[in-house]
């Protein structure tokens, strides 16, 4: 989508990044991010309007520190350096870069001078969310100094604007007035217009799929889920030969398998349910590390595929045959796919733990969408609310909420529990009103007692947060009421559990899922 105006992110590591480009897409222009030590020539041959160095954790003060072609400064491309950014540009432009007397992380007050066009338009003080130690001690040479927080340059700017630098994040939600910092960005120093928006992203990857796909299958997994629906309908779209498998591994919740087929039933999809349950949990036996479940869920899911795959094409599947999945940006991010300086959170099912040998090619989608863009393309596409408002259910299932041996037995209570817990949240009309809600059975058992008589049984955590894409989220507080009917219904009804916890981590420092 070369025709839209473009602005490149170019990730030098920091956890804001992701929220940098969805927040420049809200503005309705298109963002991609790419890896700091992209080549100027991709950086040119991408033609973008303008271009944001994001932060990092590293020095800039660091005999190798990350950095930029100085080269790029004389592209004549509008730059905006975010913290880190704003210090690599400083000292590429012969200012200097110090270690301040203190470090500055969290809120504090930005004292606007009123003297560069990226703060045109807002007070003279406002809040801002800052994260540095590093600061710019001396102005380039020519630069003008834009705003302060207290004793330290806040910000500055050369050629009008073509290049700004900023000490604190206006990505985040904590800076007040921080949309308004990147519009004037994009619009009044870019020249941006609004040209982004998903109607037109769809209508371009149909084509595109079209086009990529001349012959062949694609074979989809079908989760029930928002990614892997509005993936499977995105290619249905497209003149491809669509089939879509329903693998029920045994780690589903309860009463999903029925009710996923039944809300598939109303697609036009062609769908073709498979049990390979008692596959999956002998695989899984015996095993209790996180990361090896993960490995052998996504091994065991791609033998499965390509059974069920040939029994569907009636041959071996060919070097045209697609596997169709609904990875989305996050699963990226995390699983470390998304430049050099990104880190491995965990394996995705999507992302991490695909074998290398499978058969298929993999075509991907959503894979540069954010959830909640995922779920406005769903709704463009008509797909049922059923499937568009389910919370988020990870690929390996219950096998990340089961923590240590997964048995059918344990299985069974955790899904009795998790069923109960959802229940009472609908009941309270919560439900739409978080992100994502689940139990979590615990590799631990606790003392109780029942009628006058000690037991020793299982712990279940209940979880549930509030977010807006899954790259951050807090903990939703729950009506005492609610967590209470929730514990004496789980305690009373799941005859093994004796002890129900309620997880109150935001994300970060803990990820969503536990494992």
């Amino acid at each position: 989508m070369r025709h839209i105006d473009n602005i490149l992110i170019l990730d030098f590591g920091s956890q804001y990044t992701q929220l940098i480009a969805r927040r420049i897409r809200e503005l309705e222009v298109f963002s991609e991010i790419l890896p700091w030590d992209v080549s100027l020539e991709k950086i040119i041959s991408l033609n973008p309007k303008g271009i944001i160095l994001s932060g990092g954790p590293h020095s800039a003060r660091e005999e190798n520190a990350p950095s930029i072609d100085a080269k790029l400064l004389e592209a004549q491309i509008p730059i905006l350096g975010v913290c880190y950014g704003m210090q690599i540009l400083a000292k590429i432009l012969g200012g200097k870069v110090g270690k301040g007397e203190r470090a500055e992380y969290g809120r504090s007050t930005l004292q606007n001078l009123n003297s560069g066009k990226l703060f045109c338009g807002l007070k003279d003080e406002f809040t801002v969310w800052m994260s540095h130690w590093d600061q710019v001690e001396e102005l380039p040479p020519g630069a003008r100094a834009t705003a302060k927080s207290g004793n330290i340059l806040a910000g500055f700017e050369l050629y009008e604007g073509g290049i700004s630098a900023i000490q604190f994040h206006p990505e985040v939600v904590h800076t007040e007035d921080g949309v308004k910092v990147l519009s004037n960005f994009l619009f009044n120093i870019c020249s941006c217009g609004p040209s982004w928006n998903l109607n037109s992203w769809l209508d371009d990857k149909v084509k595109k799929i079209t086009e990529k796909i001349s012959s062949g299958h694609v074979i989809c997994g079908l989760s029930g889920g928002v990614d892997s629906s509005v993936a499977a309908s995105i290619v249905s779209r497209a003149t491809v030969n669509l089939d879509c498998i329903f693998v029920d591994h045994g780690l589903l919740r309860l009463g999903e398998a029925e009710q996923v087929l039944k809300d598939y039933e109303s697609m036009n999809l062609s769908v073709h349910h498979v049990d390979a349950s008692e596959r999956f949990l002998e695989a899984l036996s015996g095993v209790t590390e996180p990361e090896r479940k993960r490995k052998i869920i996504g091994e065991t899911f791609i033998r499965v595929f390509e059974d069920a795959a040939e029994k569907i094409c009636g041959k071996d599947n060919s070097d045209n045959d697609w596997l169709l999945q609904g990875t989305i940006y996050p699963d990226v991010i995390e699983s470390g796919q998304k430049g050099k300086d990104a880190s491995v959170i965990k394996s995705h099912h999507n992302v991490g733990g695909l074998p290398e040998d499978m058969k298929f090619q993999v075509l991907e989608p959503l894979r540069d969408l954010f959830k909640d863009e995922v779920r406005k393309i769903g709704h463009i596409l008509g797909i049922p609310e059923s499937i568009l408002t389910r919370h988020p259910f990870p690929g390996p299932g219950l096998a990340v909420r089961c923590l240590g041996e997964i048995t059918r037995e344990r299985l069974e209570v955790l899904r009795k529990a998790d069923a109960i817990f959802i229940e009472e949240i609908r009941n309270a009309g919560l439900y739409d009103k978080t992100w994502q809600a689940f139990s979590v059975l615990l590799p631990v058992k606790s003392v109780g007692v029942v009628g006058d008589v000690r037991t020793y049984g299982e712990v279940i955590a209940l979880r549930a947060v509030d977010a807006s894409d899954g790259m951050t989220a807090d903990w939703f507080r729950f009506p005492h009421e609610v967590l209470d009917a929730t514990a004496r219904r789980i305690c009373n009804e799941v005859k093994e559990v004796s002890r129900v916890v309620y997880d109150v981590t935001g994300k970060p420092p803990a990820t969503i899922e536990w494992e």
